[in-house]
């Protein structure tokens, strides 16, 4: 029998803290240190984080160690944001937490729980003195919940988590044929390990061009819409895609192997394949390349930390400093003999375009996962039946 009960009475809800910058040898190898920027969309687990804390810096965190499996969200600033630990870790202020009780309730199911819950925690947003959003912890563990026996909430998590499971899978093999293509470019043009190729210092706008003209006729809404927003960090591959007639400002169209550039704050390293014909908006540089040869090619000198770096030194601006194509079509690449060209394509373009299979396959398995959610957690799909 579903009963509604607060958050607080599935477990402990612990708020993070950062321990005294300070003192640095509070942070070193140790413990997972888990901040907003750390959690990407579409991942569910935290395996590594860009900052650890030490056992000393543990000691100051009195009754925040988070075991594996704890499920937290983001209360602070973006909020939403939320995951899985995968060991003893911390989190900071932004971050609350619940130390779910096992003999109770199921951590898995408690962090669908929580997913489910993101819209409501959203309206409780009582802004801050900084104007960003927050969530206070009082207001987060006395939100109320709908929650089954345990064994129907191990249940609904196992389903869910076959779902999350294959996205995984899934993310993991992007991650290994995207470190496949750069592998084989590395040793190509920039070790310079070229079996007779010959290598030619020349500038991107020689291997690419620009779409330019916005895309204005209103008769777009069943496009695929592939702006910004949508656009992953530090992935080639699309993360998860919309309907043009959400976007109401200029657009632009890309075709199928253009390589799509976020031209705004480049350091969030927001470059991705299409896979697909679609829309995006002005925020973006659809770069084409000038030869299908180019295509792969394109696609991992245009996502190569190297570049992000070049475009972010180079953007004009301050609060949003953005990379021009006058400046960015001008920077330095190497770039092979025409038949070396199609040599890489051969071997890197089957890469990428398994990259573009996985990635499509995630987004049906998210938006399957994303169906069945609100359905299983409010008891209107019998689990036994599912």
């Amino acid at each position: 029998m579903w009963r509604l009960t607060k958050l607080k009475e599935l477990g402990k809800v612990v708020t993070g803290s950062t321990p005294s910058t300070l003192k640095p040898e509070n942070f070193g190898q140790g413990y997972l240190f888990i901040k907003p920027p750390d959690l990407h969309e579409g991942r569910r687990k935290i395996f590594e984080t860009e900052t650890e804390i030490s056992d000393l810096g543990a000691q100051t965190q009195y009754g925040r160690l988070l075991p594996a499996n704890t499920p937290f969200v983001v209360c602070i600033g973006t909020i939403g944001k939320l995951g899985l630990t995968t060991r003893p870790s911390f989190t900071n202020q932004q971050i609350n937490s619940v130390l779910v009780n096992q003999e109770q309730h199921d951590s898995l199911f408690v962090y669908y729980l929580l997913k489910n819950s993101i819209p409501e925690v959203k309206q409780l947003n009582g802004g801050s003195a900084s104007g960003r959003e927050n969530v206070n912890k009082s207001t987060f563990e006395n939100i109320a919940v709908r929650v089954p026996p345990l064994s129907v909430q191990q249940r609904i998590a196992g389903i869910l988590s076959a779902y999350d499971d294959l996205i995984e899978n899934s993310q993991r093999r992007i991650k290994i044929l995207e470190s496949m293509a750069r592998a084989l470019y590395r040793e190509l043009f920039v070790r310079g390990n070229a079996p007779g190729g010959i290598l030619e210092p020349c500038v991107l706008g020689d291997i690419c061009s620009l779409v330019k003209l916005p895309f204005s006729e209103t008769r777009d809404g069943d496009r695929p819409l592939l702006d910004l927003s949508r656009i992953p960090q530090a992935s080639i591959a699309p993360a998860d895609t919309g309907l043009s007639s959400e976007l109401t400002t200029s657009r632009i169209l890309f075709e199928r192997g253009d390589t799509l550039f976020g031209a705004i704050r480049c350091y969030l390293h927001k470059v991705v394949v299409a896979h697909f014909a679609g829309v995006t908006n002005t925020s973006v540089l659809v770069l084409r390349p000038k030869t299908k040869d180019f295509r792969s090619l394109l696609a991992i000198v245009a996502s190569d930390a190297e570049t992000i770096r070049w475009a972010d030194k180079h953007s004009a601006g301050t609060k949003m400093p953005v990379i021009n194509w006058g400046v960015f079509q001008n920077m330095p690449v190497t770039i092979p003999s025409s038949a070396l060209a199609a040599q890489f394509e051969v071997a890197a373009g089957p890469l990428i375009e398994q990259i573009g299979v996985l990635s499509m396959r995630i987004q049906n398995l998210s938006r399957t996962r994303d169906l069945l959610l609100p359905l299983l957690l409010s008891g209107q799909i019998d689990v036994e039946a599912a």
